[in-house]
Order: C-alpha cells, then structure tokens, then sequence
C-alpha cells in the first residue's frame, strides 16, 4: 500500500479530513522548502504537495504565477527539485507529491524523470495541463515505478468524464472547487455538496477539494464534504508576506489557524 493509500486510510480511522499544504519549491527562498515542509509535517500537515516551478502555469492565479517566477529566479532546477524531495524524504514518512506541468516532464522523458521521482521519494504527481485522452503513457510508467498520478474533476465535467477519470485514478481525485484558476477565496460554492455527491457516487478513492480553500471555516467545510482539503494561494500569499526570516513561523501559524487549533 502507497504512503497516499494509508495516509487516508489512518485518517479515516480518526475521522478527519487530509490537509494537504502547498509549496511552491525555492519560494520565497532557493532553500526555504525543506525546512518549511518540515515544520508544516510537524503542525499537522498531512500530505505536501510540491509544486515544480514552471514559466507559464496556466491553471495557477497570480499568486502562485508570482512564486513560481521568484522561485525560478532564485535558480531552481530540476534537480533541485529532485534535491529537495530527497533532503525531505531523509527526514519524514508522510507523502510528498509533485506538482507540476507537462511540458517539463515530456522534455525530460517519462520514464526517466518518473524514475527519478521514485528514488527522491515522491509518492505521486498532480500534472494539471495534462489532458485525460493523453495520460496513459505517463500513467502506466508511474504504475511501473509505483507512484500515484492525481486526476481533475471541475464542476463543469460530465458524468462520463468523471466516470472515465475515476476509472484512472490512483492515489486520490482533485476536486477543483471553482472553473478557474487557482487563488484564495472567501466562500465556496453553494454547488459543492451536490458536485462532490456526484463525484462520490463513481468511486471510493479519497477526494480532496482545491481551488479557494483560504481559511478554518473553508477547509471544515471542505473537509466535511470530502477526503481533504488541499491549500495553496493563501498559504503561499501568508510566507511571500512574512518578515525576513519568518517564513516557516507564517507557515506555521497559518496552517494551525487553518485547522482550527489557534
């Protein structure tokens, strides 16, 4: 069983809902990711995603465009990426997935940049510019090398869209809360409950919300109507405006305030 499958399993068991932080990796900082992922773990995240900075994320808001173009400045690479998955995965048990765009995957080659994946560690990926009708290929080099690939659902997919997308995916499915792009919201939508039933009603893998989860109240609900709750612009927003040396404190503070403990 993969670290994603008994992640969900053992928080089942407990009756709460994933929470799955997102970092943008060398943001704010070339080295700010290790340390930040290590103190989010120890705050009671439950799964990282990792996101591999690209120079032209189209499913990402401003806020996240903006970070991956700082990370990419600050000089982050492929391997770094690779870098900072190992210096992770030497320290924690908890899974680590990679989110990222296509093109860099395709350019690398699949089977070599899978592989790589594997031995730094990461459990999954989460390619969100890569389309269902082209995921079998990586697909089936991520089941050779045991590592999860995340599929979407949006709230405008058809019940066969959705039934193919359950039909392929491992590890868990991306709820997208919102048609758009990512960023921190104030409200869901009223729509949720009824687009996660329909979702529920294809599959048993755990289904994790994305898209405007920025606050307690947001992720309870998120967490209430699905597996997980996954964040990214608000908490990424809450490190950029962290006073120097501040990241991880921000980081910490946030994700305690977003779980409800402070």
């Amino acid at each position: 069983m993969s670290r994603i499958a008994k992640t969900f399993q053992q928080l089942k068991t407990e009756g709460r809902g994933a929470c799955l932080p997102y970092l943008t990796i060398g943001y704010p900082e070339l080295d700010s990711t290790v340390p930040l992922a290590l103190a989010l773990f120890e705050a009671g995240a439950d799964i990282i995603e990792l996101g591999v900075p690209f120079s032209d994320p189209l499913a990402d808001g401003p806020t996240i465009q903006h970070a991956s173009h700082v990370a990419l400045e600050n000089g982050v690479t492929r391997q770094k990426c690779f870098e900072v998955a190992r210096a992770i995965r030497a320290q924690t048990d908890n899974p680590l997935v990679f989110m990222g765009y296509y093109n860099p995957i395709f350019s690398y080659g699949l089977e070599r940049y899978i592989k790589e994946c594997a031995e730094a560690g990461i459990d999954g990926l989460i390619v969100p510019d890569l389309a269902l009708e082209e995921a079998a290929e990586l697909l089936a080099v991520c089941q050779q090398y045991g590592l999860d690939l995340v599929q979407f659902v949006a709230p405008t997919s058809t019940e066969d869209r959705i039934q193919k997308v359950a039909e392929l995916a491992t590890g868990f499915i991306y709820c997208v809360s919102i048609a758009g792009v990512t960023g921190a919201r104030g409200t869901l939508p009223d729509y949720l409950p009824e687009y996660i039933k329909r979702v529920r009603q294809y599959t048993t893998i755990p289904l994790v919300i994305g898209f405007g989860i920025s606050n307690h109240a947001l992720f309870s609900q998120a967490t209430e109507l699905a597996d997980g709750a996954a964040v990214g612009a608000a908490l990424i927003d809450a490190i950029g405006k962290a006073a120097p040396g501040k990241a991880v404190e921000a980081a910490v503070t946030f994700l305690r305030e977003l779980r409800g403990e402070i």
